[in-house]
Parts: structure tokens; C-alpha cells; sequence
């Protein structure tokens, strides 16, 4: 007799889904059986994610316009039924210090940090409602429960995102949807790549002193590995974490908050 996957007959949307932690929980979540919608703004990635599940697709479309949400909602739901699995994921991350952090800076942070995660949400929410099961889940960072130099901006968009999810998950706590946030400390990604080499470019350090200054922050002395993001969330997605809503989990080898 053939063992039933976790996730059969689930439909998760990922926004951000074209490479690192995004890409990590399509897999994970593909794996367990559920039908996948990764979303994101290059074609490229997304079809090779999308490819590397049972049944995945890929929608492109910029997550911090409502009219793009919609129509990826909508794509989704075309070919596998609304999202009952909603993984708002997309981010970016700009450094600067306050006294040179513009305006502009700000919104663009605010935009893919927070604005992104309220569309994606509002979204979401009729085919939450109608699921047995409703899981929105939003990739945050230890940058939403405490401060770093330099990232003012992203900062303040994380605490929002948190704040968000603490909102919703009172205000949604008398139906099956849950919401939660997982916080990853500094992770594998592109993204940390690139703030790797900006370290080293800007100060003169070699690439091993600048991954140095982010793996001091964890305990642990090493960068989080994606697919250890990918496990929480879809341990937040079963059935059995019904009970499991409200909640920042920190994956970041007990840095102190």
C-alpha cells in the first residue's frame, strides 16, 4: 500500500520562489505532495523550480502591485485550485547608514517587505477561508525581532511584517487559518552573497573576514542553511500544527534576540 504525502492534495503559492529560501520550500512542499505556484519577477528561475516538482508552475509577476497579486492568485487557481498554502517569502535588502538612507530607499524596502506581504495576504484570504486547513506563512527575519546596523529600512519593513502576522493570527484565530512567521538568522541565499561582497568591496577585507562579520551573529558560527527554513515551514503547514499560530520561530542557531 502506497503511504499518502502530507501535503496531497494541498495547492502552496510561494511568492519569492525562484531561488533561495523560496526555492528551498517549493521543493520541500512539492516533495510532501502539493501542488506548487512559485511567483517572482524572473522567468527563469521560477521554470526551474517549477520543473523540479511534481506539479509546479511558474507565475511572473511583482508582488508589491495588487493588480500582479491578483493575477497570480487567480493563474494559480486556475491550474490547481485556490492556494490553501500561502508562503509570502519575496524580499530584498538595501544597506546604508540612517543619516544616508533616502526616501526612496525607504519605500523601496517598505514595498517588498511589508507592502508585499499584505497584498499577498489580502490575497490569500478567500481561499484560506475556504480551505480545511489554512496556512499563511510569511518569511520574516531575526530582523524583525531585533536591530542590525545599516538596514534601518529593512529593519523597521521586518518588525511590520511581524507585527502583521501577530495581527492576523488574532484576528483569524476563530477559523481554520493559521499564520505564522519564521525568522531565519543570515542564510545561504543570493542575498547574503551580495552583502558579503559589499562588505569586502567597501572595507578591503577579504570574502572569509566578510562572511565573518554576519556568522558571529549565530552561535553556531555558520550560515543557515535554506532547507533548514524549508523544514519549519512545512512543519507549520500540516494538520497537526493547527494549534500553532501567532508565532515568530527563529532558525538562527540561538542568536540572542
Amino acid at each position: 500500500m502506497t503511504e499518502t504525502l502530507p501535503l496531497a492534495g494541498r495547492h502552496a503559492l510561494i511568492t519569492g520562489g525562484g531561488t533561495g529560501i523560496g526555492a528551498a520550500i517549493a521543493r520541500a512542499l512539492g516533495a510532501a505532495g502539493a501542488a506548487v505556484s512559485v511567483v517572482g519577477r524572473r522567468a527563469e528561475p521560477l521554470a526551474a523550480v517549477a520543473a523540479s516538482v511534481a506539479r509546479g508552475q511558474a507565475l511572473v509577476a511583482d508582488v508589491t502591485r495588487e493588480d500582479a497579486v491578483a493575477r497570480a492568485f487567480a493563474q494559480a487557481a486556475a491550474a490547481f485550485g485556490a492556494p490553501d498554502i500561502v508562503i509570502a517569502n519575496a524580499g530584498a535588502v538595501e544597506t546604508a547608514p540612517f543619516h544616508r538612507t533616502t526616501l526612496d530607499q525607504w519605500r523601496r524596502m517598505m514595498a517588498i517587505n511589508l507592502d508585499a506581504v499584505f497584498l499577498t495576504a489580502q490575497a490569500a484570504l478567500p481561499g484560506l477561508r475556504a480551505a480545511a486547513h489554512g496556512r499563511l506563512i510569511v518569511v520574516a527575519s531575526t530582523a524583525g525581532v531585533k536591530g542590525y546596523p545599516y538596514t534601518a529600512a529593512y529593519v523597521a519593513a521586518k518588525h511590520g511584517a511581524v507585527g502583521l502576522v501577530r495581527a492576523l493570527a488574532a484576528e483569524w484565530a476563530g477559523t481554520a487559518i493559521t499564520v505564522n512567521a519564521v525568522c531565519p538568522g543570515f542564510t545561504d541565499t543570493e542575498i547574503v552573497a551580495g552583502a558579503v561582497a559589499n562588505i569586502a568591496a567597501k572595507t578591503g577585507r577579504s570574502a572569509g573576514d566578510a562572511l565573518g562579520e554576519l556568522t558571529c551573529h549565530n552561535p553556531q558560527g555558520r550560515l543557515i542553511d535554506p532547507a533548514e527554513v524549508a523544514a519549519a515551514v512545512l512543519w507549520l503547514c500540516a494538520p497537526a500544527s493547527r494549534s500553532v499560530t501567532g508565532q515568530t520561530i527563529m532558525i538562527a542557531g540561538g542568536e540572542v534576540m
